[in-house]
């Protein structure tokens, strides 16, 4: 390794102008080869030395910048270890210096690996050595099968089972298609908010119960709660660990990695729930990125591959636009940065400490890995972008089974996902105004010009003034808002809620017909708009459609209407978020095409989820056949609080930790 690393020090300084080994003089072959061995040495050992101790140092500092810091840091290294020359020969300009040292470590790495330095018994031993002092003076490892599942965030099962087909994922192709395949594949089916908070909270705690989307406004608290918000991960699993009475699926020598909740594992990395509390050993959210980037290989090695992603995104959005592929979104501003860590950040930190625990002999360990999801997003579910993402996710599976041939006990991989996508134009492409443009101008209130020229913000205060006997509205006239408080709009994917802070309670149809007389109308008659739920003093809880349709929540099952389109289960779950305390005043469903699967988003998304329609409700569940099914056959698999029951029954029969498993009367009467 040092040979080679002097070697590439001599040609670089052979190729660089402003990289120099020799004195100004000159020197003897032999003195500069002298020189750059010394140099490349000095190098090594800062690197294996100082590294780990600088990117500690750094562990406050964002992972985007980190991971943009790691060519300067390995830059200065190098320039410190030139001026530790005692010949004082050698010296870079410091954007060379950037250079070299990045050369240098991306050759050190590769020659590692040719040397089998990184594999097999020396790297075994290299990762023994990193998982002891991760499990620290626990207890010694048990011989019982330990459970790793590995979500993969927003891939459908119709997704999944067509990259199979194509052959894009051939380690999954292989444990499920193969001669002698180990794994079974199944959907199963969401809850109403088809999104990561609402599965992973129900998949890692047991419940979910009043998670009614992504975004939600609370009126007590006025406050707007964001899954992905520290604050609001916190107490979501605050509220589900007291309604549970549980700590979660990984309570007892589990491992939670890059995902939004902790699970209750003791040993936490990149885990939004616990961002907010103070540092300790215990508990750092960024111990992940540390025990990856302690490795100036691994730092560098990511880094080049975050660059090469950023310039792939822009490669590829630049095509769609000039390819006027339809339908798209916007991909500029810091969304190339956005996706690159998604894709190679997240992915490489959380997939290394997945291996570490596997070494470590622990449990139960969870992972989420986002790539596919926020490509989806603004690429499209099924584009070649997607497709691109999926093939190295399957690598990444392909690596951790590797690893599980070295870890001191077996192991049982479940592969599953939390959601999948629906793809579709967005509903502001589609109509040219947004939902809160529609629920202004269906209030009465102002709306910015654009939307008012639109078709449907036309129709909307043509309604309003209809509804309130106002005369045709003169050229010039401006239009006032009420007294009321203006109502909160948010959007998760295709589904919307609509809130208003004024009033303390859940408002009924009849207190929003009373105000706004011509709003549900408006919203219900929309051509993007499938359905609206609200709650009725009639009825306890109406379901809204078209032309006058109104079908109160018990009578859904005999009398569908306009959740036909939406398939089995809507009425379930459509029932379900209505029971929740702080579902919102107005509930709105985006319009689903069932013959192509589309949906209208409310955000700027071509592939969207958190509603229902369509390949968001369907995820997928793959998991070894040593262990049990899921449920029995003919029977659907429907919520993430059901899969969490399946998985705290598998990490039972591997002989893991011993999570106690409900009976099913105890499930019935839950």
């Amino acid at each position: 390794m040092w040979a080679v690393s002097t070697l590439t020090m001599l040609v670089l300084a052979g190729i660089l102008p402003d990289f120099q080994l020799q004195s100004a003089d000159g020197d003897s072959a032999t003195r500069i080869a002298v020189t750059a061995a010394f140099g490349a040495g000095a190098f090594g050992v800062l690197s294996a030395l100082a590294w780990p101790l600088l990117v500690r140092l750094l562990l406050l500092v964002p992972a985007l910048v980190l991971g943009l810091l790691v060519f300067f840091l390995n830059g200065a290294l190098l320039l410190v270890a030139l001026r530790l020359n005692p010949a004082e020969r050698g010296g870079a300009a410091w954007e060379t210096a950037v250079v070299v040292a990045a050369v240098m470590s991306a050759v050190a790495s590769a020659t590692g690996a040719a040397l089998a330095v990184r594999d097999d018994d020396a790297y075994r031993r290299r990762l023994y050595r990193l998982a002891d002092r991760r499990r620290g003076s626990g207890p010694p490892c048990p011989s019982t099968p330990g459970t790793v599942f590995l979500q993969l965030d927003g891939v459908g099962h119709e997704v999944l089972r067509a990259a199979l087909d194509k052959g894009l994922m051939p380690t999954l192709a292989r444990w499920t298609d193969g001669d002698r395949p180990t794994h079974r594949l199944t959907a199963w089916r969401t809850d109403w908010s088809s999104q990561t908070g609402a599965s992973q909270l129900g998949i890692l705690h047991g419940s979910n119960h009043d998670v009614p989307a992504f975004r939600w406004y609370e009126k007590e608290s006025r406050e707007v709660m964001v899954c992905n918000r520290p604050t609001s991960a916190a107490e979501l699993q605050r509220r589900a660990v007291a309604a549970t009475g549980d700590g979660g699926l990984l309570t007892l020598d589990g491992a939670s990695r890059g995902n939004l909740f902790s699970g209750g594992a003791e040993e936490q990395a990149l885990v939004l729930s616990i961002a907010t509390r103070r540092r300790s050993p215990e508990n750092r959210s960024r111990a992940g990125y540390f025990a990856y980037f302690s490795d100036p290989a691994n730092a560098v090695r990511t880094a080049l591959s975050f660059l090469a992603e950023v310039g792939r995104e822009i490669g590829q959005s630049t095509r769609a636009r000039l390819g006027k592929a339809r339908p798209r979104v916007s991909r500029g501003g810091l969304y190339p940065f956005v996706r690159a860590f998604a894709t190679v950040v997240e992915r490489d930190v959380v997939v290394a400490a997945v291996m570490g625990d596997m070494l470590a002999g622990r449990s139960a360990v969870y992972a989420d890995l986002v790539a596919y999801d926020e490509v989806a997003h603004h690429s499209g579910p099924v584009s070649r972008d997607a497709e691109k993402v999926l093939q190295r996710l399957d690598r990444a599976l392909e690596l951790i089974e590797n690893v599980a041939e070295h870890a001191p006990r077996p192991y049982r991989i479940v592969v599953l996902s939390d959601h999948g996508q629906s793809p579709g134009e967005t509903f502001r492409t589609r109509y040219g105004l947004t939902l809160g443009d529609l629920v202004r101008a269906g209030c009465g209130l102002p709306v910015p010009r654009r939307a008012r020229r639109t078709h449907s913000g036309a129709e909307a205060r043509t309604a309003v003034r209809a509804a309130l006997r106002i005369p045709v509205e003169e050229r010039g006239e401006k239009q006032r808002p009420g007294r009321h408080t203006e109502p909160i709009v948010l959007a998760s994917g295709n589904l919307g809620l609509v809130s208003f802070p004024d009033v303390p309670h859940r408002m009924t149809k009849e207190e929003i017909d009373a105000r706004h007389p011509a709003l549900l109308t408006t919203l219900a008659n929309h051509p993007g708009i499938g359905f609206l739920l609200v709650r009725s003093e009639r009825h306890g809880g109406v379901v809204l459609g078209p032309f006058g349709t109104e079908i109160p929540l018990d009578r859904l099952d005999q009398e569908p209407g306009p959740l036909a389109a939406f398939g089995p289960g809507a009425a379930d779950a459509v029932r379900r978020t209505h029971s929740f305390p702080h579902t919102a005043d107005i509930m709105v469903n985006s319009m689903h095409d069932p013959i192509d699967g589309e949906v209208l988003a409310f955000e700027e998304q071509i592939g969207s989820h958190g509603g229902l329609g369509g390949a968001q409700g369907r995820p997928f569940l793959l998991w070894p056949r040593v262990l049990s099914t899921p449920v029995e056959d003919g029977t659907d698999l429907v919520g993430a609080e059901q899969v969490h029951h399946v998985l705290r029954r598998w990490l039972s029969e591997s002989d893991g930790p011993q999570v106690p498993v409900e009976t099913e009367a105890e499930e019935r009467a839950a």
